[in-house]
């Protein structure tokens, strides 16, 4: 059974796809972990499904659109939703939760009884789930909970469910264990099989006549009785890991659920906290990779928007075509918030989330990186310029065509000429690999340099005093 709510096709790999200190540095620079704790909603599951989920940088503009309707129905059908997501959680606890005596002991019998008893009570909450599918399907409209509906209706009729019902009742051997043998070499036992005890069959028929054949072990005889429950384990092997893999794919299943709602449901409490909050809000247009689209009305810091208590101003773009971003302007003039209201925008974008825009339209990338100014080296192990270089070389290292790189104030704990010359070299570098590129910086030379070329493919924007 597959969900395949974050992708039409399969079940997306959410391991991180940069290493940690790229990561942490993303994060810390457009501020995502109060974007997380607004979806979180004090949910540490859900903290740590927006921490995996939102940085992995969906490239298909497609995928990104499947993603937005299905957070649609999420935002049209959020009761139906909420109550999915607490069956998922039931039935991804339920090995916490049920009793699993003997769920560890590597005999057959263990492990059959235990991951009997875990099937139970999954094939209620499969139960529950196909209840909600049968009553509320046709509310939703999206490709991904419609694949997700047809998907349980197929898998989970009702004489499939009763079917699996009655096995269980077998496996509880209420009737005692039937197996079956043939004689080998030695006299030893082969083609030990487990059999259902019937009263029709000539088993049952057997075993309830008490003038056929038969022994009885005294109760002090362990090595008897060892030998039983070894002809047992035998018979029972098979179908012990048999339960035990099916107890495992229900629970993946509903693991999977949790966490691909788990997204949505995170989605729906941030958008809480912004319509609380007055902040505008829309789904994106994405444009597909290498197409240089950027246009905004009304884009603010997602962060900023959280955070605060007094109304965030906005900001309207046209960029389409531009490959660089110069942003200049006065100190304290909102030209790192405009940055990471860029950057955070993107990331929200190509995770399938909604914006804090009015609108917005932008090709996606391969991936942000950040560049943001830092404090002194508390260590004292290096000067800030010769951190800022380790910390670009590091990006050189996993950037590529399509990116996107934010740079805020790159190389200014130097002087300017010397910030100038290095930053002008980088630029052109990062221009020439086709990474697109926004640059906060206070270095007039720079910004002069980068003027003067005159290129229709640079845009360059001005952060007034306020």
């Amino acid at each position: 059974m597959k969900v395949r709510l974050l992708h039409p096709d399969e079940d997306v790999n959410l391991a991180p796809r940069l290493p940690e200190f790229l990561s942490h540095q993303l994060h810390d620079d457009l501020e995502l972990p109060r974007l997380y704790q607004a979806m979180a909603g004090g949910d540490s599951f859900l903290l740590e499904v927006a921490q995996r989920v939102v940085p992995l940088s969906v490239t298909d503009p497609g995928n990104i659109v499947y993603r937005q309707h299905v957070l649609a129905d999420c935002l049209a059908n959020r009761d139906v939703v909420q109550r999915m997501y607490a069956i998922a959680v039931d039935g991804d606890e339920v090995r916490r939760k049920a009793f699993m005596g003997g769920i560890y002991s590597p005999k057959p019998s263990s492990i059959l009884r235990a991951h009997t008893l875990l099937l139970k009570p999954l094939m209620e909450t499969l139960r529950e789930l196909r209840s909600i599918r049968d009553e509320h399907a046709g509310q939703f409209r999206s490709v991904g909970f419609r694949q997700l509906f047809a998907m349980i209706g197929d898998q989970l009729p009702d004489e499939y469910l009763q079917q699996l019902d009655d096995h269980l009742a077998e496996l509880d051997h209420p009737r005692g264990t039937l197996l079956s043998a043939r004689l080998g070499l030695g006299h030893k036992g082969r083609n030990l099989m487990l059999h259902v005890p019937t009263s029709k069959s000539r088993w049952g028929k057997l075993i309830g006549n008490r003038s056929g054949y038969g022994f009885r072990i005294h109760e002090r005889d362990e090595a008897g009785a060892q030998a039983l429950a070894d002809l047992e384990g035998k018979a029972l092997n098979d179908i012990a890991n048999t339960v035990a893999q099916s107890a495992d794919h229900v629970r993946g299943f509903f693991g999977r659920l949790r966490t691909e709602l788990g997204f949505y449901i995170g989605c729906l409490n941030l958008h809480d906290r912004l319509i609380k909050a007055g902040v505008p809000t829309c789904f994106p247009e994405p444009a597909p990779i290498g197409t240089l689209v950027f246009a905004c009305r009304d884009l603010r810091d997602v962060g900023l928007c959280l955070t605060t208590g007094k109304p965030v101003t906005g900001n309207d773009v046209d960029g389409d075509g531009a490959s660089l971003m110069v942003i200049t302007g006065a100190n304290e003039g909102g030209k790192s918030t405009f940055l990471r209201s860029l950057g955070a925008a993107q990331v929200m974008m190509q995770s399938g989330m909604f914006v804090t825009a009015a609108s917005l339209c932008a090709n996606v990338t391969n991936g942000v990186f950040t560049h943001f100014k830092r404090e002194e080296d508390e260590t004292m192990s290096h000067g800030k310029f010769d951190e800022e270089l380790a910390r670009m070389s590091t990006i050189t290292d996993f950037i590529g065509p399509g990116s996107m790189l934010l740079c805020n104030e790159s190389f200014a704990s130097t002087n300017e000429r010397e910030g100038s010359e290095i930053a002008c070299g980088i630029v052109d570098a990062m221009l020439a690999c086709e990474i697109k590129l926004a640059y906060v910086t206070h270095m007039y030379e720079l910004a002069r340099r980068l003027h003067a070329r005159r290129s229709a493919a640079h845009l360059f924007l001005s952060i007034p005093a306020r």
